[in-house]
């Protein structure tokens, strides 16, 4: 419950809470995997209300959030093999600040184009979504 003097609570906002796994809370940001198979794609959410650019987080806030995209994409990096990481944080149809990491792969359905709206998504098999979670939570020391 919220009062006059506390802060506004922080939520995921709805579409990608709709278009992804929670894997974990880091300190800054909820770690999520973007339910695509089709490309490797992590998501860093900075739980900060009302940030929708990288510069409104403070530059504490700024420094964490760039060790957390260091330490997803050397995780990400352990468990995929890919040719090109790409990591952006674009925001146009969702404003909330977030930071895409995606292992590309120059055979992926989409190379060399942005992976946004090439071919329909592919959900995961459980079983495949299960084995990769785990072996990026053991690889950023989450296990």
């Amino acid at each position: 419950m919220n009062n006059a003097n506390s802060p506004p609570a922080w939520s995921l906002h709805p579409r990608l809470e709709q278009n992804s796994i929670t894997i974990a809370d880091l300190p800054l940001s909820r770690l999520l995997l973007n339910r695509d198979a089709n490309y490797p794609c992590l998501l860093l959410a900075p739980r900060r209300p009302g940030a929708s650019e990288i510069i409104d987080l403070d530059m504490a806030e700024q420094a964490q959030l760039m060790t957390e995209i260091d330490t997803v994409s050397r995780g990400l990096k352990a468990v995929t093999a890919y040719d090109k990481l790409n990591v952006a944080a674009i925001g146009n149809v969702v404003l909330q600040v977030h930071v895409h990491i995606v292992a590309r792969r120059r055979d992926d359905p989409a190379w060399p184009k942005p992976v946004w709206g090439t071919v329909p998504a592919r959900p995961y098999d459980l079983a495949e979504c299960e084995r990769f979670i785990a072996a990026l939570r053991r690889k950023i020391g989450l296990s």
